[in-house]
């Protein structure tokens, strides 16, 4: 039996478009978000354009290299490229950069961490979004109640009357299918 791929993996195949709509779906919103804090919605819309144009052409040859946090490193450095090229075409008319871009390259700075601690949770969340519809309400509840409300796996079998086993069945479940959805997203 085959390893089910990531989405990661899935985007490199330019035929499979639902990867893809996936992946665009799960980023746009982070990078939007990024982006507000220092430019007006209408460029963050064209940014978010160039962004995910550089991702589309880079995907098919992106390479993970098992090192913790590549791609996020990547969208960091992409973004912070297309942000930089965006204020250079304005400084000319006298726009300074509200914002320190050159900083978000660097991992260990403050805004580097911020980057990656945010993107960590937001992708995390957005995947448990998109995957719940994959399980049953049964399931779903037992895993939310131990993971996401941080109860005993005792405690939720008895509120939801069942056995422990199924419980922590149902938790392992769920996190597996989200390591295999997020494997190269976050770490």
């Amino acid at each position: 039996m085959d390893t089910p791929l990531s989405l990661i993996e899935r985007v490199r195949d330019p035929h499979d478009s639902a990867s893809w709509r996936r992946l665009v779906d799960l980023y746009t919103p982070l990078i939007r978000q990024w982006l507000r804090r220092s430019v007006a919605d209408s460029d963050a819309d064209d940014l978010i354009q160039e962004i995910l144009g550089a991702m589309l052409r880079a995907m098919p040859s992106f390479e993970h290299s098992g090192r913790p946090g590549a791609f996020r490193h990547w969208l960091r450095t992409t973004t912070g490229y297309h942000l930089s090229a965006f204020w250079k075409s304005r400084k000319s008319r006298g726009q300074a950069q509200p914002f320190v871009w050159d900083e978000l390259q660097e991992p260990e700075s403050e805004l580097g961490r911020t980057w990656d601690r945010e993107h960590d949770e937001f992708v995390a969340r957005r995947l448990l979004l998109m995957i719940e519809p994959e399980f049953s309400p049964t399931t779903w509840l037992a895993f939310k109640r131990q993971v996401l409300d941080g109860l005993k796996a005792a405690e939720v079998a008895a509120e939801m009357e069942t056995t422990v086993n199924a419980v922590l069945l149902a938790k392992s479940r769920v996190l597996a299918r989200l390591r295999q959805e997020g494997r190269g997203l976050i770490d």
